[in-house]
């Protein structure tokens, strides 16, 4: 069966689907034929995008507040019918150094990239465990298991983020409910806004997450890497001793690319909607 055959009809919930890769999935998914509704924080923002996808079902989603997640799936329920993907999306990349990460930063990046993702894959999970199918597909990202300076927390969120998932499969491995991780690298969106990504790796489009979220669900596994030549020099890091990983780190340029070599100017904006100062 074809992609499109077997993700035609299907309800997805997309979580920070207003902008860069929420945006880009929920598009390809509509073009698929699945029934979208996407979700986002930024009020005017999901609106202008759920009006240009042309969505039945769009609005304000604080992934942090049990009682707006669950009216937000309750309305997706009610008007497009039961939940069968949940993409767990939403999720912000402040950067600097650890030592100076404001607590209030440090807190909000744990409850959006953590605790967001908790909540909604329980409140899906209570739905579709019951009916004995679903998906819930969490992106994470590659820095979840590749450390990378100036992005402590949201390295520590996103490992978070990857062990939960597969905890998540094995704890429902026979319930008919499919549980899976995307890994992305360096993504051309906003959030690496003012940086240079990896030094000879080229950084993957918000598409490329796109296609592999509808690859996952047609055709479920518990985790895929974007991009594939970047996820397999983080995997190789397993058979190589510390010196070597931390040399290849060097080579790639991760020491510096969110401390020393940042365009503050460029990434100032991106930087004051994540850590909610505008």
């Amino acid at each position: 069966m074809s992609t499109a055959a077997t993700i035609a009809g299907k309800v997805v919930v997309i979580t920070g689907g207003a902008r860069g890769i929420g945006y880009a999935t929920a598009r390809t998914l509509r073009d698929l034929g699945a029934l979208v509704a996407i979700g986002d924080v930024d009020e005017a923002k999901v609106k202008e995008s759920g009006a240009d996808l042309g969505l039945e079902v769009y609005g304000t989603l604080d992934v942090t507040d049990p009682d707006s997640f669950t009216a937000f799936l309750d309305e997706v329920e009610r008007r497009l019918g039961p939940l069968d993907v949940l993409v767990n999306n939403a999720g912000i990349m402040p950067a600097g150094r650890f030592a100076d990460e404001p607590d209030r930063v440090t807190r909000r990046i744990l409850d959006i990239n953590v605790y967001g993702v908790v909540l909604g894959s329980k409140l899906a999970a209570q739905r579709m465990l019951p009916r004995g199918r679903g998906h819930i597909i969490n992106i994470a990202s590659l820095a979840g298991e590749a450390p990378t300076p100036g992005l402590v927390t949201y390295c520590a969120s996103k490992a978070a983020v990857l062990q939960l998932t597969e905890a998540l499969r094995l704890e429902n491995r026979d319930s008919g409910v499919h549980f899976s991780a995307v890994a992305p690298t360096f993504t051309n969106t906003e959030l690496i806004a003012g940086t240079q990504g990896a030094k000879g790796l080229r950084n993957a489009e918000p598409r490329d997450i796109a296609d592999a979220v509808a690859g996952l669900i047609a055709k479920p596994r518990h985790r895929v890497s974007v991009t594939r030549v970047a996820g397999a020099l983080v995997h190789l890091q397993y058979f190589l001793p510390r010196t070597a990983k931390e040399f290849l780190g060097r080579a790639f340029g991760l020491e510096h690319v969110f401390t020393d070599e940042v365009d503050q100017d460029a990434r100032r904006a991106y930087e004051q909607r994540a850590r909610g100062e505008n």
